[in-house]
């Protein structure tokens, strides 16, 4: 008798991949190894609940991968090396975290020999793409397969069919989703489908808590985030954490994200990332510091096309390994410290500490005397800068004249 076909299914414990796991085993006759990759959204105790369901759901397994490190060694400390906002706004929170959770589903799959792989995605959004290329390009000739998006299948459709098969469990549609992260929380809901409208106080997880400012200093070493208040931690995930757990109750880092999907259309999201946004302007501000006036251009190009990038799931694209090395090569001198005051829905950069700062080269101040050159030399210094916008003008001028 033949061995049924093995599918790794990336697992949420939401209604889409709850359906995938039951028709999967149940009409295809498959069996179902259930794949939670955790990039900071999952507590333990969430973790063995989405086991006790993928099992009473009928998967053959099931298991919970921590990806954070491998997710910040290989992703995030370049979107902090590049100060990447999406459309100067959001820290792409969900983009990065899906590709490696592709990632790590992919990897599994090929560990068991699978013959095949699975996500929920539907085939409205952004996440179906990361998945699909990256099980494209890594998947040992893997199958794809997709029931929400093939079949087109109602939220509605899915919650009978699941009541069918003697899963009846409470699916009522929460009013706001919520996508949860170590780099970020998104938030949807009927407000974000409109133009116009705003997401209330209480659609975001955290809520305002601490309404007395206070100042917190983050402490960083090579572009990368290692201390906080005085403390050095072992990893940056532990520093961005406790970041996170400082500056979340005062609201901090909430707004609206306009942005389009790699399929064309525009969308819309709310988002909470207290951490990400302080780090990242934190670390601005420490690079406007510490490196030259070139070294901040090319780094906002490469940076600007790196998240846009990923942002299109183009992570496994050679390109983005050499821009990667071009931006740990620009962090060797952003080393200080970066003050800032956390307040109600906001934060302020109050100043820098750092040995490589350039404004204390001993040259002379801005708008003051200096030591460096003389009021004589910046009139031939402008002269000789000005000559090639002389030529330019005579030229254009005689050739006016002509016709």
């Amino acid at each position: 008798m033949s061995q049924p076909p093995k599918v790794v299914l990336a697992y949420s414990g939401g209604l889409d991949t709850s359906f995938c796991v039951k028709h999967l085993t149940a009409d295809k006759g498959m069996e179902v190894h259930a794949l939670t990759v955790n990039t900071g959204g999952f507590s333990s105790e969430e973790l063995k609940a989405l086991e006790r369901k993928a099992l009473q759901l009928g998967a053959a397994s099931y298991k919970a991968v921590d990806a954070l490190p491998t997710y910040y060694d290989q992703c995030l400390r370049y979107l902090i090396y590049g100060n990447v906002l999406r459309n100067n706004t959001y820290p792409l929170s969900v983009s990065a975290e899906r590709m490696f959770q592709a990632l790590e589903t992919v990897k599994y799959a090929n560990s068991l020999g699978a013959d095949a792989v699975a996500h929920g995605s539907t085939g409205a959004g952004n996440d179906q793409v990361r998945f699909d290329l990256v099980f494209e390009v890594l998947g040992n000739n893997l199958q794809v397969i997709t029931p929400i998006r093939d079949r087109q299948l109602s939220r509605q459709e899915e919650i009978d069919y699941l009541k069918k098969h003697g899963i009846d469990w409470p699916w009522e549609k929460a009013k706001y989703s919520i996508n949860q992260g170590v780099w970020g929380t998104s938030v949807g809901g009927a407000e974000t489908l409109t133009s116009h409208q705003t997401l209330p106080e209480e659609a975001y997880p955290s809520p305002l808590k601490q309404t007395e400012p206070q100042e917190a200093t983050l402490h960083f070493n090579k572009g990368e985030l290692t201390g906080l208040n005085g403390h050095t931690f072992s990893h940056p995930l532990e520093a961005i954490q406790a970041l996170q757990e400082l500056a979340a109750p005062y609201a901090i880092g909430r707004d609206m994200h306009v942005g389009d999907t790699i399929i064309g259309i525009k969308g819309r999201v709310g988002f909470e990332a207290a951490a990400p946004l302080i780090i990242i302007k934190a670390h601005h501000l420490l690079e406007k510091h510490t490196l030259t006036k070139w070294q901040q251009y090319w780094k906002e190009q490469l940076a600007n096309w790196y998240g846009m990038l990923l942002h299109e799931g183009q992570l496994l694209e050679p390109v983005m390994r050499n821009i990667e090395t071009f931006l740990t090569e620009t962090q060797a001198t952003v080393t200080g410290s970066v003050t800032v005051k956390l307040h109600p829905y906001r934060f302020e950069l109050i100043g820098i500490q750092s040995g490589y700062d350039l404004m204390n080269s001993g040259f002379g101040q801005y708008g003051e005397m200096n030591k460096a050159w003389s009021g004589e030399d910046v009139k031939g210094f402008t002269k000789i800068l000005s000559t090639n916008l002389k030529i330019h003008h005579f030229v254009q001028q005689n050739a006016s004249k002509d016709d």
